[in-house]
């Protein structure tokens, strides 16, 4: 007994010393996973409001703190993850740029491309190389023109724009007066709106369209009366994702009603007010890696690098084929600092995740809210659910 105790000692001083490589002890081997990272920079036009210029960088920085985190503990298990980042105004060139990265072997691809271009581009490279699309909320791509090797770790408008209206329907604002802005997201965004409210049941009063190319920094306080006077409403509701006019609303309504939707009470992804469930943590990584803070395309490119270090972690594969199902499956469960597990639906592709409702210092809620069930997660009361959308991806899974 005390010499087996003694060989038992010894072999494990061996082990801790690199000495040691019995079969107990061998060490599995190293794993490469390349990620590359694509970016096509879209000329946003004139905005009329600057106030809170988008960093040029959205997204990349993201993916580069999730490589970060991901080569953390990935040396406690000989996985090594590099990123390969094109970014260019050219989508011609960021294709060419892609199949020379698939060339190479690489097959994961976070993404932060407009919806027609991504789909182009995931089915140019076909089904043995997986995207996420990290930038793009298009609801189209989740219903009715789904890509077979396409995951959405951002939140698609119906989402966000479901969360709000679940948290109006507690408060009892039903009643609203929507203000939609001049640009084809404006629009979707708006569109997105009406969906919610019809599902949720409230009730439009007035809709009026913002087609004014005024200097509201000197003006607001005389033009917004007039513009949002009509029947009474409980909150107004805007659309202007590109910040043309959206900001001047507040404190300027001829009612004096809350405001909500891209500006006021807004629905995201990721804000930095978010600092429960240990998120305080994820902000401070990327305040020093990035010196900013982290917005929804950062959290979203984060997630999407986060979801394939999780599948190859839990899988010890990386072929695409591997990841894919294990991603689409029940057993699939994403740490993302939101208070619970996080998954993919299989039928869309669409990452489940809660949604902060948030203002430019406080978070006030995050939905889905109390109340609201659902048969089988109630994440899918956000958004598109199985019934309602075209797409079966799990087929293809």
């Amino acid at each position: 007994m005390k010499k087996h105790l003694t060989r038992l000692l010894m072999t494990s001083l061996l082990s801790l010393s690199g000495f040691y490589s019995g079969p107990l002890y061998a060490q599995a081997s190293s794993q490469t996973i390349e990620i590359a990272y694509l970016k096509l920079v879209q000329d946003q036009g004139p905005v009329l409001s600057n106030i809170f210029p988008i960093p040029e960088d959205s997204g990349q920085r993201g993916a580069e703190l999730a490589i970060q985190d991901s080569n953390t503990t990935g040396r406690f298990l000989n996985q090594k993850y590099q990123l390969s980042q094109v970014v260019s105004q050219d989508f011609s060139a960021i294709s060419e740029q892609a199949a020379t990265l698939y060339s190479r072997g690489i097959r994961f691809f976070v993404t932060d491309i407009p919806a027609k271009e991504l789909q182009l581009l995931a089915q140019q490279l076909g089904d043995q190389a997986l995207f996420f699309n990290a930038g793009t909320q298009d609801d189209a791509l989740r219903t009715t023109d789904c890509v077979s090797n396409l995951l959405h770790t951002i939140p698609s408008r119906a989402m966000l724009t479901d969360a709000l209206a679940q948290w109006l329907q507690v408060k009892r604002l039903t009643r609203w007066l929507m203000i939609t802005g001049t640009t084809p997201e404006d629009t979707a965004y708006a569109e997105a709106m009406k969906r919610a409210a019809k599902r949720f049941g409230h009730k439009i009063v007035a809709e009026k369209h913002w087609s004014f190319d005024t200097d509201l920094r000197r003006s607001a306080q005389k033009e917004m009366p007039v513009f949002t006077q009509t029947d009474e409403y409980d909150v107004v509701v805007v659309a202007d994702e590109r910040g043309d006019f959206g900001e001047y609303v507040l404190y300027n309504t001829w009612y004096p009603r809350p405001v909500v939707g891209t500006q006021g009470l807004t629905p995201v992804a990721w804000h930095r007010v978010v600092e429960q469930w240990g998120a305080a943590q994820l902000q401070s990584r990327f305040d020093q890696l990035a010196h900013r803070w982290m917005n929804n395309k950062d959290y979203a490119a984060w997630l999407a690098v986060r979801s394939i270090a999780e599948a190859v972690t839990r899988t010890k594969k990386t072929e695409v084929d591997a990841i894919k199902h294990f991603i689409a499956s029940e057993q699939f469960e994403l740490a993302g600092f939101k208070g619970r597990k996080l998954s993919y639906r299989a039928w869309s592709g669409q990452l489940r995740q809660p949604i902060p409702l948030v203002h430019a210092r406080s978070l006030v809620s995050q939905s889905p809210q109390e109340g609201f069930l659902h048969p089988v997660s109630e994440l899918d009361t956000l958004g598109f659910d199985k019934p309602e959308s075209q797409c079966n991806l799990m087929k293809n899974f």
